[in-house]
């Protein structure tokens, strides 16, 4: 698993690669959570590259989503592979998870968040 990060203006958005599972869960959060710590209020996740994800994954990305809802912010996934997007939908996380087709998408999302001042 290999976890990139770039920004678009105030979102940071973060692309994983491989699988996240029971082996890996821990790194993953560790590595999401360290992303996340940059300050960065507004997150896509783009799961584009996952090509699977197991319960402990799925726990990780909840986890982040938690994380920002408490730090007012936002996390959006795009990208997911069908039968990625498969899990999250028979899990029920889908009702729970802001998910977008596609990165655009996904920013558009964000931007439609009033900006409080």
């Amino acid at each position: 698993m290999n976890i990139l990060s770039e920004k678009n203006g105030a979102v940071r958005i973060i692309s994983v690669i491989g699988q996240i599972n029971s082996g890996n869960a821990a790194e993953a959060e560790t590595q999401l959570l360290a992303q996340l710590q940059q300050g960065d209020t507004y997150c896509v996740l783009d799961l584009a590259e996952v090509d699977y994800i197991s319960s402990a994954g799925l726990r990780v990305v909840l986890m982040l989503a938690k994380r920002q809802k408490q730090n007012a912010g936002q996390l959006v996934l795009c990208r997911l592979q069908p039968h990625v997007h498969e899990v999250f939908d028979i899990s029920g996380f889908l009702s729970i998870l802001s998910v977008a087709p596609d990165r655009t998408a996904a920013l558009a999302r964000i931007a439609q968040v009033p900006v409080s001042t």
